[in-house]
């Protein structure tokens, strides 16, 4: 179990609710905040930020998935977690920090700061979420301190497009106080990269990946009454001019639904990579494939190419790579026939593109020449290849093997190519 300081831990020793700050409103304001967030005081007077905490236990429901459904192994995380990009290369499995921000911006910069830093993990049998919310732009030197230190407990840091947002605006907020950071050195999984592998089409926009689409499609719950992100800095600075912390309770619930929603989708695409076999469509098994062949699992991730081509609509983009990911994987294991059987069906494969036609066709030339010694069907796969276009210097090296094979079949050098 990670190190975990207790709720309130700052520089200075935690404050209850106005002890610390002047009399009249900034007390009155201290305590309504700390009231209606449901926090505890940390910090000293203007450096003084709110820490709240909520458990959620083994039996709550997040949509049909419960806390106690999600729980990782005793190590701190779950069999497949290891083969996710960016994590820890430790047996056991790291404790994992999971890690949302709301910010008062999404251009970054300098003037763009997180005035609620998220952080959730598991712990007895729980997920506890921990919320840091800077209520004065003075206290942001400690409130990172308190998160560093919370940061120390852990092995790796999960985020959602935090390789991207998340940690390198904290990284800059640090750099700006001169504070040494632990967060940016941890080993970090952005989920994000792995759902759009799962589940994005293949044209590489990343559709269907927002978190809260993968929140509904697989979770099954639907969030009713969010606040939407547009106007989530609006809130916060209306809190800080008018001392109203109301409407910050609904941007504390959407930073905690995205941080449930997190892990959620960590022990699914977890779970998904020690087992892609177990209820995978074949686009999640193609999505597996490639994640596992990432992390150097050749032999596995074969075997999920092979149920994503068996399980395939013919005519889907879903089949046409899974049988080229398929014939790479067996020719890297050395299976030649097997991977002449992919690339011949992907030739045949309605809808191929030129760029898939023009890969396989070659990669059968290259076979029917050297292992069938076969120069005769080994020249028509060389031909159909230069037919589908090729860039000039691959172009020649096939001009010189259609040449060779010409030679091999007795045309002389001066014969046709007959392209």
């Amino acid at each position: 179990m990670p190190r975990v300081p207790p709720a309130g831990s700052g520089v200075a020793p935690e404050l209850r609710e106005g002890e610390g700050a002047e009399p009249g409103a900034g007390s009155a304001r201290a305590t309504n905040a700390a009231e209606a967030l449901g926090g505890e005081w940390a910090g000293e007077g203007s450096r003084r930020y709110l820490v709240v905490e909520r458990r959620y236990g083994a039996s709550h429901l997040h949509g049909h998935v419960s806390v106690g459904d999600l729980l990782p192994t005793a190590g701190g995380a779950w069999p497949g977690f290891g083969f996710l990009p960016g994590a820890a290369a430790q047996p056991e499995g790291p404790p994992l920090l999971f890690l949302d921000l709301e910010t008062t911006g999404l251009a970054g910069g300098a003037g763009t700061y997180a005035f609620l830093v998220g952080c959730a993990w598991f712990a007895d049998d729980a997920f506890v979420i921990r919320q840091f919310l800077l209520s004065a732009f003075t206290a942001e030197a400690v409130l990172l301190s308190a998160v560093e230190r919370l940061a120390s407990g852990f092995g790796a840091l999960v985020t959602y497009n935090g390789k991207s947002f998340d940690v390198p605006l904290l990284e800059n907020r640090l750099a700006l106080h001169r504070m040494p950071g632990r967060l940016p050195d941890l080993p970090h999984v952005d989920l994000l990269h792995p759902a759009r592998r799962l589940w994005s089409d293949l044209s590489g926009e990343g559709g269907g990946c927002r978190l809260m689409t993968l929140e509904e499609a697989h979770c099954g719950y639907v969030r009713v009454g969010d606040v939407p992100g547009f106007e989530i800095p609006a809130r916060y600075f209306d809190f800080v001019r008018s001392a109203d912390a109301e409407p910050l309770a609904a941007v504390l619930e959407h930073n905690r639904l995205d941080l449930l929603t997190l892990a959620a989708m960590t022990a699914r695409v977890s779970a998904m990579l020690a087992s892609a076999a177990d209820g995978a469509t074949p686009r999640e098994q193609l999505g597996v494939g490639r994640l596992l062949e990432a992390a150097g699992r050749v032999t596995e991730a074969t075997a999920c190419f092979t149920l994503a081509a068996a399980g395939a609509v013919a005519p889907s983009p879903v089949r046409r790579e899974a049988l080229r990911r398929l014939a790479m994987g067996l020719r890297r294991e050395r299976k030649y026939a097997g991977a002449a059987e992919a690339w011949q069906a992907l030739l045949e494969s309605p809808g191929c593109s030129t760029a898939y036609a023009r890969e396989a066709a070659e990669a059968l030339a290259i076979h029917h020449e050297h292992r069938r010694r076969d120069p005769a069907r080994a020249r028509e796969f060389a031909a159909a290849s230069l037919r589908h276009g090729q860039s000039e210097r691959t172009a020649t090296a096939l001009r010189y093997r259609l040449a060779r094979l010409d030679r091999k079949l007795g045309s002389g050098a001066g014969g046709t190519l007959d392209l």
